[in-house]
């Protein structure tokens, strides 16, 4: 086909996924303003809109200004992170089970938790943050330390998933064992576990603002090479790209987006795992739009089943986490089902 002929299909291709991108960017916004506005005391739009731009200090200025803003920007964080990395995951390990807990970051971040509690004393969840990060990036560094050794050109998606299971399992036990010994980190544990946004203020979202930032980046400069490594490794390295730098790039990205997602709000199940599935359909196989979609799915979906959870149990709540697993887990089950089988 002359490129004279192919330009038509191109420009076609990119304007349906600049479409794509519009109406995921509007389904965004609907989820940020359900999050502002809906919860155990429903504010009005107007309410709302006046507590962004003109507040005063009434009731509902301090609900949206001091709960309901900094939820919203977490969920944001957290959503385009574990949408970014389950995408970067699946694409790195050629396996469309794997999500970012494979590089064992939510155990290395729940030990390090656990640990502060028990060794330090740190009784503040800022300071839980800062553990959750150092111990997600420190069991990730040691999963790719362990993919790579014995082999050549960095690791395989073989060796990083048997790593990270390895290291996962290891963590895990000892952070069951540290548990048992302290109420306090038993107590900090199973809130985190469950995962949730709520009640962390606007310092936490700057906390990990900055880690996310940093992994987004990486992320797309990824893309390309995970492209190339889409058509098998003799191609990619035929067309110049450096396997191992590609691979530790990409893990980079994965540590910081998902280890800032996990330390901040816990263990949010699903999300890494089911939105690069929802966002292929669309984007198809190029990372370069894959990556975005993701994000933007990830932040709708776990907005607004933060939303969910809100308002299913008057006057309680469900935590995010757990209506994700409820949502998540059938409908993944049916996806498997009904679809064809995914092959990366």
């Amino acid at each position: 086909m002359s490129a004279t002929a192919a330009a038509p299909r191109l420009l076609a291709a990119r304007r349906r996924r600049l479409g794509v991108l519009a109406a995921l960017l509007a389904a965004v916004a609907v989820a940020l303003v359900l999050s502002v506005t809906v919860g155990s005391k429903p504010v009005p739009l107007a309410d709302a809109w006046h507590a962004l731009t003109a507040p005063t200090g009434a009731e509902n200025d301090v609900v949206i200004r001091s709960l309901r803003l900094p939820r919203t920007a977490l969920g944001v964080l957290a959503g385009l992170a574990l949408g970014v990395a389950g995408a970067l995951m699946q694409g790195h390990t050629r396996n469309p089970l794997a999500d970012p807990g494979l590089l064992g970051v939510t155990q290395g971040a729940a030990f390090a938790m656990v640990a502060s509690i028990l060794v330090l004393g740190v009784s503040t969840l800022p300071g839980y943050i800062w553990f959750g990060l150092a111990g997600a990036l420190l069991a990730s560094v040691a999963v790719f330390a362990l993919g790579m050794a014995g082999g050549r050109g960095g690791p395989t998606p073989v060796t990083l998933a048997l790593a990270g299971t390895a290291v996962s399992a290891f963590l895990y036990a000892l952070t069951s064992t540290l548990v048992l010994l302290d109420e306090q980190a038993m107590d900090v544990f199973r809130f985190w576990q469950a995962g949730s946004v709520s009640g962390r203020g606007a310092d936490v979202v700057w906390q990990v603002l900055p880690f996310v930032a940093a992994g987004l980046v990486l992320a797309m400069v990824n893309a390309p090479g995970l492209n190339a490594l889409s058509l098998g490794e003799d191609v990619a390295r035929g067309l110049g790209q450096n396997l191992a730098l590609t691979r530790a790039v990409g893990v980079a990205a994965v540590t910081l987006l998902s280890g800032a997602a996990v330390a901040a709000c816990g263990s949010l199940a699903f999300v890494g795992l089911i939105v690069p599935h929802l966002a292929r359909p669309l984007s198809g196989t190029d990372h370069r739009w894959l990556l975005p979609y993701s994000g933007l799915i990830g932040v709708a979906l776990l907005l607004l089943a933060d939303v969910v959870g809100r308002v299913v149990a008057p006057p309680g709540e469900l935590e995010v986490g757990v209506v994700l697993a409820l949502l998540g887990a059938p409908f993944f089950v049916v996806m498997v089902r009904r679809g064809k089988p995914v092959r990366l």
